[in-house]
């Protein structure tokens, strides 16, 4: 009969989850064997039930059943597989054997039983002796009093999932006979499994956290990116500025100094003339005195009958030297420094309403806050108001008693911006509200107090900022198309004209604790000339 050798590989009895020799080894509908805790692990830690290696899916858990005769090469494998004797290395914490004098070996096993760790030599009768063979053996540990029932005296070979305890065997017997209580082996796979699918999540909040710190970061590179180019802009513009005031200033001093110089020569040229006049009055002055003092009347007719005459002279009563530039040189001064100014806040105000820009949100109306009277349009991105009111069903969101509108979309952090047409409109509010404004009440005013932060037209021409008391505002141009934006952190509502690209109205200094949404109201139609929609503009992304 011919002979034939079995080589025993352990690669060929290990568990593809735990990677180890099998503990409990058990088979599943496709031929594929795990250990028993740790394929109940796994499937505990996903929805599908499935093999874990062809990927098999099981529409029912399967009941699961120890190989035995896997089980059995598994034991067979772990008795013939070869153990060096040790010696026990120093510095190096490892468990000596008992029974060798002074510990000179490495223990090989310890025996929950016995409560002694053997070396391999001093562990061959628990391999050979049928009494021996029934002791608990595991690997190699200090303190083994620690792993041994205090209370039974018997190996801790379970695990009470109620008490999360250890046990041994007789305690399922007495004080945790109605617990739940499975081998310490399956509730270590189980651990195993759990702790990797935790050490998992561990990692994927880590990358999550780098992330956010690596994104970070690159907020602050852009913010501080953000900062010099304005720091540059401010200085650009302020040296504009200051250059200009200069400017003005030395062609003020010009002006001055030149009027002044023209004063001067005039005062001279005057001073000159008065001169002369005193002199050819003082030379008259001796003759007039010499003919007063002729006595006789014929002599002094006949000596000189025009001598009391006084000299030609200028009637110097109307004649004055102005001091000062006057009032308009002065205005035209101001007016180039206005000038200038006003060139440097649009150029600013260019640059800032292209950053907002960047901001751009998709706002849509909410039709289940819209007031009866308004029409929206099918894309929800126009509303006027109707001649009808429309029978619709009331809620909590509605307004009922102001033309207004809400945006569907809410925000509670971060910037955002949006552009709204009003022309053709007379009268027309814009701007953004709280979640839990008063939808209700008629007499809610659109400002701060009330959760809102608006700008609008009225009666034509008139155009204020809702701030509390109403701020009347003063713009270059009739506005066509509003821009308004908002930063939540910084609590700052902005209004800008796009098309003029000039700053409307701010709101600064805000606290926001709710969701903010986007705010319209068309205003009434009273008077026919009001019929226009607000139309929300989709901004074009770069």
């Amino acid at each position: 009969m011919a002979s034939s050798s079995i080589v025993l590989s352990e690669e060929q009895f290990q568990c593809s989850i735990c990677l180890d020799v099998f503990t409990e080894p058990v088979s599943i509908p496709c031929g594929h064997n795990y250990c028993k805790a740790c394929i109940r692990g796994y499937w505990d830690s996903t929805d599908l039930c499935q093999c874990p290696m062809c990927k098999k899916t099981f529409d029912k858990r399967p009941d699961l059943f120890v190989n035995t005769f896997i089980s059995e090469m598994t034991a067979q494998l772990k008795k013939l597989a070869p153990v060096e004797v040790t010696p026990i290395t120093p510095g190096k914490t490892q468990v000596p054997c008992d029974v060798c004098p002074e510990g000179e070996h490495k223990a090989l096993k310890s025996c929950l039983v016995c409560l002694a760790s053997y070396c391999e030599t001093h562990l061959e009768p628990h391999q050979i002796l049928a009494s021996f063979k029934k002791h608990k053996l595991i690997d190699p540990v200090e303190n083994l009093e620690d792993r041994v029932c205090k209370k039974h005296e018997r190996p801790l070979e379970l695990f009470c999932r109620r008490d999360q305890t250890c046990v041994c065997q007789f305690c399922t017997e007495t004080d945790h006979k109605t617990h739940k209580t499975v081998p310490i082996e399956e509730e270590y796979g189980e651990r195993m499994t759990q702790m990797r699918k935790t050490k998992g999540k561990v990692q994927e909040m880590i990358q999550e956290r780098l992330l956010k710190v690596k994104e970070i970061k690159q907020a602050v590179d852009l913010c501080k990116r953000n900062a010099e180019r304005e720091i540059a802009d401010s200085m650009e513009a302020f040296t504009v500025l200051v250059r200009s005031i200069e400017r003005s200033q030395a062609e003020l001093i010009k002006v001055v100094e030149e009027k002044q110089k023209v004063s001067e020569k005039r005062a001279e040229r005057f001073i000159k003339e008065l001169e002369q006049e005193i002199t050819e009055l003082k030379r008259r002055t001796p003759e007039i005195g010499h003919l007063l003092d002729i006595e006789d009347l014929l002599l002094l007719l006949q000596t000189s009958p025009s001598s009391s005459t006084l000299p030609p002279t200028k009637n110097w009563s109307e004649v004055t030297v102005q001091s000062g530039l006057g009032v308009a040189t002065l205005r035209r001064a101001v007016s180039q420094v206005e000038e200038t100014l006003n060139t440097i806040r649009e150029k600013l105000c260019d640059a800032e309403l292209k950053r907002m820009q960047q901001c751009a949100v998709d706002v849509t109306l909410d039709p289940d806050t819209a007031h009866p009277g308004l029409i929206l349009a099918a894309d929800r991105k126009q509303v006027r108001y109707g001649d009808i009111m429309e029978n619709l069903h009331d809620n909590k969101k509605r307004f009922v008693n102001n033309t207004r509108v809400l945006g569907r979309e809410g925000f509670s952090s971060g910037r955002f911006y949006y552009e709204v047409q009003v022309e053709g409109k007379s009268s027309w509010l814009l701007g953004v509200a709280r979640e839990s404004i008063n939808r209700k009440d008629c007499d809610v005013s659109p400002s701060p107090v009330d959760g809102y932060w608006t700008v609008g037209q009225w009666n034509m021409n008139e155009y204020k900022a809702y701030a509390g008391p109403w701020v009347n505002l003063s713009l270059r141009q009739k506005p066509q198309q509003v821009g308004v934006f908002v930063d939540y952190e910084e609590g700052e509502v902005s209004f800008y004209e796009v098309e003029a690209r000039s700053h409307i109205y701010s709101f600064t200094g805000c606290t926001f604790t709710e969701r903010l949404y986007p705010f319209f109201s068309t205003g009434p139609n009273t008077s026919g000339d009001n019929s226009a929609p607000l139309i929300i503009l989709t901004m074009k992304s770069d």
